[in-house]
């Protein structure tokens, strides 16, 4: 089968190195998401992943924080057999395939219409695919407004510009009834250190957008609700990190201030 190079800007690449991180994480000796469909997609793209300088301190984050988000959609999925899921910034990501849920839960992978296009070459049509920027408005329209919502935004934060993330929320929760978001949770300093990044850096955007209080979304007018914080320097799956960056992370783990600088999962109910 013929490798195919995706036409990228530097925004939408970033789906390659996250794409990237999992396949690493699935080829290594003790995988901790084990995405074996991220590690055929990869293999199946004409592109220089050894320009993005992945480091295990980064594949093993990227691999953890989307088992615990895919641990959510399967608990809210299972509490809420007629729900709705959103996967907002999907790029490759194979969540979807990962979850593997029963018929009565309508997924939406959404993303931009380019990149939604590009999913179409790579992955089976199992879920309902939406083109369209999360910063305009008209595109959850078509959406059902009646089903509990599961919307997951995994690296999506970081990337909008201004308030960008607080307008998109607030239409969210306005739009549905009922639910959950779940995302990882960026503080300040991590988003701005996000720029010096070796693999950030090698695409070349900046990212500059953060919170430190897991409760500041709670001001955001969105009616949302904090549900759960989780530290992932503290997460069992940490026996599986490679040395030294098991000790370090473990060492990291005894302060709850170094613990966010990390990774977080942040789960809100609506």
């Amino acid at each position: 089968m013929p490798r195919l190079r995706p036409d990228l800007d530097p925004l939408r690449e970033t789906l390659l190195l996250t794409l990237h991180a999992r396949a690493l994480d699935a080829r290594s000796p003790r995988p901790i998401l084990g995405d074996l469909h991220s590690a055929r997609i990869a293999e199946r793209i004409d592109y220089d992943f050894a320009r993005l300088k992945v480091k295990p301190s980064l594949v093993c984050g990227t691999a953890l924080r989307a088992k615990k988000l895919d641990e959510a959609v399967r608990a809210f999925a299972a509490a809420h057999p007629d729900a709705v899921v959103l996967d907002l910034g999907c790029g490759l990501d194979t969540r979807a395939l990962r979850c593997d849920l029963p018929g009565g839960i309508d997924w939406y992978d959404v993303d931009f219409p380019d990149v939604v296009a590009l999913r179409s070459q790579f992955l089976p049509e199992i879920s309902h695919r939406v083109g369209a920027d999360l910063t305009t408005s008209g595109w959850l329209d078509p959406l059902p407004r009646d089903r509990p919502a599961m919307i997951v935004a995994e690296g999506v934060l970081p990337f909008l510009p201004g308030a960008a993330f607080q307008r998109l929320t607030r239409q969210l929760t306005e739009h549905f009834r009922t639910g959950e978001l779940a995302l990882n949770g960026y503080t300040r300093f991590a988003a701005w250190s996000m720029k010096y990044h070796p693999a950030i850096k090698a695409i070349g955007i900046s990212a500059a957008q953060g919170f430190d209080d897991a409760r500041e979304p709670e001001a955001w007018q969105a009616g949302l609700t904090l549900a759960d914080e989780q530290l992932l320097t503290r997460a069992p799956e940490v026996r599986e990190f490679p040395q030294p960056l098991r000790a370090m992370t473990r060492a990291m783990g005894c302060s709850a201030w170094l613990s966010r600088q990390g990774t977080r999962v942040l789960r809100y109910r609506f």
